[in-house]
């Protein structure tokens, strides 16, 4: 008999339509919930951050991402140092109760605080930290559980627990902003950051037993520690050209989103925050809504069937015809309808797979390296390329239309790099 038959039609469904093995199922639907429960958390309360740019001045919020970069240095480092010392089974349940506190103490200091411009933007830099480093912690835990052979069947799959909490989240700040007001919402958040406590107990126990994956690199045992030094991440990064790579594909990521965000925040200029947040929101749900039917149904099987080149390049190479039509349409709808697919296409399929070629590294790579790409690397590309994009504008008085074609040229770059790391990934599987 083989090993995936089952006599349970459910399961059977199941793999014929997601690719899960049947051993695979309940730590699949958890690891479903953990990132669910943390989206529904983060996508709470973004909008409104979102909506806060719009006030300031482009050189404003560059600065702004600039203490963000800084910011992020700072958390990195901590948790480096942290996670040199603590055991691996306390180091990710520990990062989230952490993050749980600050939002609460966030939440106390905005009681305290008179002036609503420093709150605003303390709130902006903040969460704009938060957002990378809770998905790199999770995307991490991930990497150390499900083996190079399960994730890209696996990841896309689990992906859409994001997408559904990008769903749940705005509705859920919708529903209980009247009620409870909006800065209530950050004890809503600190709550939510709470329940994945068990879930990550009931995964490392799946990892060994069901999942089958005893040996598998990150093994978060009592035993087992990091070497001392909280700096070592960024000397591994360095080192490292397939970690270089990674880095150059983030940076030209975040050209893309930067620039993006950029040009939509002076467009939206004229409207006021709450139709701002009601636009943000609207983009968030549909392009969550996308990303749920492709990466149920679609990337598992793109990975699976054409390569991680092609999944990796795939969205830079189609990001380059979106530019060249906003170049030669340069109007908002255009604008809108770019960020929509940039977004969809990001978390259905780009983040998956960027996320399957840290399956393949050590324990100093997953646990230290891994946050200075995701947080640093992505936080000091934003802070670049919104200098960057000021310089376009302010400084040879680029119109929309032109920075979409040295957007589509950063594009180039990034399919380039893309297709590199799926050839790089698929020569170490052989």
């Amino acid at each position: 008999m083989s090993e995936h038959s089952d006599d349970n039609p459910f399961k059977r469904i199941i793999r014929a339509t997601t690719l899960v093995e049947p051993n695979e199922i309940r730590a699949t639907v958890l690891s479903f919930l953990f990132v669910f429960t943390l989206f529904t958390a983060y996508f709470t309360i973004r909008p409104v951050r979102d909506a806060m740019a719009s006030d300031w001045s482009r050189v404003d919020t560059s600065l702004l991402w600039t203490m963000t970069f800084f910011v992020s240095i700072v958390a990195v480092s901590v948790y480096g140092f942290i996670i040199s010392r603590a055991r691996f089974n306390r180091v990710v349940p520990g990062v989230y109760i952490v993050f749980s506190l600050l939002f609460f103490a966030f939440y106390v200091g905005t009681q305290s605080v008179a002036d609503s411009t420093l709150v605003d933007k303390a709130f902006y830099v903040w969460l704009s930290v938060f957002s990378l480093f809770h998905v790199s912690v999770f995307w991490t835990f991930m990497s150390g559980t499900f083996s190079r052979q399960q994730a890209p069947r696996l990841f896309a799959i689990i992906a859409t627990g994001a997408s559904l909490g990008g769903i749940v989240g705005p509705s859920l700040a919708k529903l209980l902003t009247p009620v409870i007001g909006e800065m209530n919402l950050m004890l809503v958040a600190a709550a939510l950051l709470l329940v994945p406590l068990p879930i990550i107990s009931s995964l490392m126990e799946l990892k060994v037993t069901a999942l089958g994956n005893k040996d598998l690199q990150a093994d978060l045992s009592e035993a087992k520690r990091l070497g001392k030094n909280p700096f070592s991440g960024f000397l591994v990064f360095i080192k490292n050209p397939y970690l270089v790579a990674i880095g150059v594909f983030i940076l030209m990521y975040v050209a893309m989103s930067t620039f993006v965000y950029m040009e939509l925040r002076e467009l939206l200029a004229e409207y006021d925050r709450a139709e701002r947040t009601e636009i943000y929101a609207l983009i968030d749900l549909v392009v969550n809504t996308l990303t749920i039917l492709i990466a149920l149904f679609g990337t598992g099987r793109l990975a699976t069937r054409f390569g991680m080149s092609t999944t990796l390049a795939l969205i830079p190479v189609l990001m380059i015809a979106g530019w060249l039509v906003v170049a030669a349409v340069p109007a908002l709808i255009v604008l809108y309808g770019l960020q929509v697919f940039r977004k969809t296409g990001n978390y259905a399929i780009t983040r998956p797979g960027r996320e399957m070629l840290f399956t393949q590294v050590d324990d100093e790579t997953r646990y230290k390296a891994k946050p200075v790409i995701d947080i640093v690397v992505y936080r000091g590309g934003d802070m670049a390329t919104a200098w960057f994009h000021t310089f376009l504008k302010d400084g040879l008085a680029f119109g929309l239309a032109g920075v979409a074609v040295v957007a589509a040229v950063i594009a180039g770059i990034w399919a380039v790099t893309g297709a590199y790391l799926g050839r790089q990934y698929n020569e170490a599987k052989e």
